[in-house]
């Protein structure tokens, strides 16, 4: 039998939870659910704010190559060290979804989002026809570093870390070949090595899943790219959607979901961005596909033997949109004072949303203790 006082408590318990429940309910009951997407990203951004005394939110143009580029820089102590992620595509700017995926790294590094010359709010920002003449790698890859130099000031950093995604690992690498001094690490996601080799496998993926599947519309549309990516033949277009298609539908770019619909709706939810932005964004998408993609399918970094940083890649197990077993082979090859290779099982070519814990784990593990070691961390 119960005592007097193990009943007057589990009353006491019982009486205060029913009382939060019903605050809850009634809170519940006024707060009607965002009745536009400017509700939705307000109540985004407030539960993002950073409110930590040594903190950084900023969202702002910086001229960099001559013209305004948008970045925004997000982080709870600006004495952490520096992270700027390269975003993929070209013009896949991954900024207006990194709401989603971001807020953890927040805690450990100071993260700078960067719209790419041509690509999202930087595409918005500038007249296309002045652009135009400038879409080159290699004025993106010397936008690069014009960036770190900047960030390097603005944030009385020796070094800070470059992420490059897809796209953003073409620039990250050649970056990192001219400037590893300025490197705590350089991390590759979804590295470009070998593309046309990548293609080719990436071809193969996608009819092997289709015989096996007895897809005869795949078997179909496939054939007729017959030929694809060889040796001296520039992929066309055309041809690459198609390819893409169907590696997508199996898996090859996002291995839980068939095609970018989660990202899509994330993007559409994005704080940085107005209703207008937002329903132009796909322009500097478009803008800067026509005028890089194709060059940068036929970039082949094999007779990269030696980075001088330290290198971490994080390799999507079925990434085949950029071949992540060519990448570690390519990586095996590479000679860097230090070398770390991440595999993320449950991910094909986009690991910060499919597996975003393992991607803030393995960001914490493997690339801050670069940083810890030169003392450029925030104190505990």
């Amino acid at each position: 039998m119960r005592s007097d006082w193990q009943k007057r408590a589990t009353s006491w318990i019982v009486a205060a939870a029913l009382g939060l429940t019903a605050v809850t309910n009634a809170a519940a009951q006024q707060t009607a659910k965002p009745g536009s997407r400017a509700e939705a990203t307000r109540l985004i951004a407030d539960l993002r704010r950073i409110v930590t005394p040594e903190g950084v939110e900023r969202a702002e143009k910086v001229k960099i190559g001559g013209i305004e580029q948008w970045v925004t820089i997000r982080g709870v102590d600006k004495r952490n060290p520096v992270l700027l992620m390269l975003h993929g595509g070209p013009g896949f700017v991954e900024m207006p979804f990194s709401w989603y995926f971001q807020r953890g790294w927040e805690d450990y590094f100071t993260v700078v989002q960067w719209d790419q010359r041509g690509a999202g709010k930087t595409y918005l920002l500038n007249d296309p026809a002045k652009l135009e003449p400038t879409m080159t790698r290699e004025r993106m890859v010397e936008d690069t570093e014009e960036m770190v130099a900047w960030l390097r000031r603005e944030f009385g950093k020796d070094k800070i870390f470059v992420l490059g995604h897809s796209w953003g690992s073409v620039l990250g690498l050649e970056f990192a070949q001219r400037r590893p001094q300025w490197l705590h690490a350089y991390i590759g996601m979804g590295q470009v090595t070998n593309s046309p080799e990548s293609e080719r496998r990436g071809l193969q993926f996608a009819l092997d899943r289709a015989q096996r599947d007895g897809n005869a519309e795949a078997l179909r549309e496939l054939a007729s790219i017959e030929g694809y990516a060889q040796p001296g033949k520039p992929p066309k277009i055309e041809d690459l959607y198609l390819q893409r298609k169907w590696l997508g539908h199996y898996g090859g770019a996002m291995r839980s979901l068939q095609g970018y619909d989660t990202v899509s709706a994330a993007v559409a939810l994005a704080p940085e961005y107005s209703d207008a932005e937002i329903a132009r964004i796909w322009e500097g998408n478009e803008f800067s596909e026509k005028r890089l993609l194709i060059e940068a399918l036929q970039r082949d970094y094999s007779s990269v033997k030696r980075l001088d940083c330290p290198v971490i890649l994080f390799n999507g197990r079925d990434d085949y949109n950029v071949s992540s077993e060519l990448a570690a082979e390519w990586f095996g090859r590479l000679q860097a004072p230090s070398k770390q290779l991440v595999w993320f099982e449950r991910s094909a070519h986009v690991m910060f949303t499919e597996e975003p814990g393992k991607t803030l784990v393995s960001l914490v593990r493997y690339a801050r203790p670069f940083a810890e070691r030169a003392g450029d961390v925030a104190p505990e």
